[in-house]
């Protein structure tokens, strides 16, 4: 997700993201899309993370998942529609449209939006945990 994240950065920096506070609301109009209106700032309550903690670092594999099919249609969608696309407003709003179109797919499926879906251990722990157990060994 984090090397994806870097590509959509990129692709979004093509049509006028370009700050770091633009691509901040970038990302969280993506969010608001997919977690039903809810903000970082919103998802960090929701899942009782501290300000230092990153909610990707506490996702599963279905969130993480429904965050990497958000990221890599929003990058197709602002690929093919560069040329039409004239503002980052735009592009926030397209990210924003694709987050809603994903969390419509889980919920047509039944599945667990990704609000509902609980705090995960971080990865950052679990990382430490199995550098531990190659050192062991």
């Amino acid at each position: 997700m984090k090397k994806h994240n870097l590509i959509l950065a990129s692709t979004a920096k093509e049509v006028g993201v370009i700050e770091p506070i633009d691509y901040a609301i970038f990302q969280d109009h993506g969010y608001r899309g997919l977690y039903g209106g809810l903000t970082s700032k919103d998802i960090h309550k929701r899942k009782n993370l501290k300000p230092s903690q990153k909610i990707l670092d506490h996702m599963g594999t279905t969130e993480l998942a429904a965050n990497l099919f958000r990221a890599t249609q929003t990058e197709e969608k602002l690929k093919s529609e560069k040329l039409s696309i004239k503002s980052k407003k735009e592009a926030n709003l397209i990210h924003e449209e694709v987050g809603k179109k994903v969390r419509k797919a889980i919920r047509d499926i039944g599945g667990t939006l990704p609000e509902n879906l609980p705090k995960e251990e971080s990865i950052k722990k679990i990382e430490s945990k199995i550098k531990r157990l190659k050192n062991k060994n």
